[in-house]
């Protein structure tokens, strides 16, 4: 799912649409009609968090790419329909595997600009305050409230909680007021950091949990779940992570973990019969005997003979 920081790249990639007039619209969407935005100015181009934004004059169009979305400015892919198509006079854009909606009014009636991690007008206070409403809520969902964090996903979320050493089944009541600011701060700055690296193509370089299998910090095998109410994987240290509340290994969210069964104990009536055939002095034989024919004498005994009579002659297996 494209986070906040690859929205903010698409609307600057696409900023030279800013005051231009939509002069075809097309795709495959059933929940718009396109042709409402033809002969329209997009007036404004902005994102929120996840959401892809252009205000036109009385409404604007909301994009949100879900899991697999993706875009093409200037191009098209091939052997795929886009979604939805917006052509102007100097280029075009389409969107692919997305959800596209109006909203009636301007952007401004929508949305709270100070809950975008990646905003000017992002607010840390506000942050804190929402977080210190939902005590009981596993910090690895908090993360991926967007009411609080806007634009941060799953990446972001492992990574921030590696950085600030806390594992992701700690509840956010049970944060120190410290590590709380923590939190609230690197959410925005790593997803700055994201900007920078996305843009630079060396994202997955500076990845340290996310999608990793030992910690780079002290080696320690790193624990993969999906966790909490929104079910998505974390990658977290158990060593370096501190858990604040809950308890180790187990996440609120899911059903607990059955028990191994415990190994039976071999039946004592089983051994009985063997005990009472060896008091009457039966023979017992308690492996399988060799698969080479071996003579047996009178007594029930291997014969020792030379190497070169085993298996050599068929009246050999006769006891006698």
């Amino acid at each position: 799912m494209p986070e906040g920081p690859t929205i903010v790249i698409l609307t600057e990639e696409v900023a030279k649409f800013r005051g231009k007039a939509v002069r075809e619209a097309g795709g495959n969407t059933k929940v718009i009609d396109p042709q409402r935005m033809v002969g329209r100015k997009a007036l404004a181009i902005r994102s929120w968090g996840k959401h892809f934004l252009v205000q036109f004059s009385g409404f604007a169009l909301k994009v949100h790419f879900l899991l697999f979305g993706s875009y093409r400015v200037d191009e098209r892919k091939e052997n795929a329909k886009p979604r939805l198509s917006l052509r102007f006079a100097n280029g075009e854009l389409n969107l692919y595997a997305c959800s596209a909606r109006y909203l009636e009014g301007r952007l401004e009636d929508h949305y709270d600009w100070r809950g975008d991690v990646m905003a000017d007008e992002w607010d840390p206070k506000l942050a804190r305050a929402k977080l210190r409403g939902m005590p009981d809520t596993l910090v690895c969902d908090a993360l991926l409230d967007q009411d609080v964090f806007a634009g941060v996903g799953n990446i972001i979320k492992n990574e921030v909680l590696w950085r600030i050493r806390v594992s992701p089944l700690s509840t956010v009541g049970a944060l120190p007021p410290r590590k709380l600011a923590q939190l609230v701060e690197d959410a925005r700055d790593y997803s700055f950091r994201f900007l920078e690296w996305k843009k630079a193509y060396v994202l997955r370089k500076h990845w340290q949990a996310h999608r990793k299998s030992t910690c780079p910090r002290c080696g320690t095998r790193l624990r993969i779940a999906h966790l909490g109410r929104t079910h998505r994987r974390a990658f977290w240290c158990e060593h370096c992570q501190k858990l604040y509340g809950g308890k180790p290994g187990t996440d609120p969210g899911s059903a607990p973990a059955k028990k191994a069964a415990k190994p039976s104990k071999p039946s004592k009536k089983a051994s009985k019969p063997l005990k009472k055939a060896g008091r009457r002095g039966e023979l017992i034989l308690r492996r399988p005997r060799p698969a080479a024919s071996v003579p047996i004498n009178r007594h029930g005994h291997a014969m020792t003979l030379p190497r070169r009579f085993y298996g050599s002659a068929p009246d050999l297996d006769r006891n006698t």
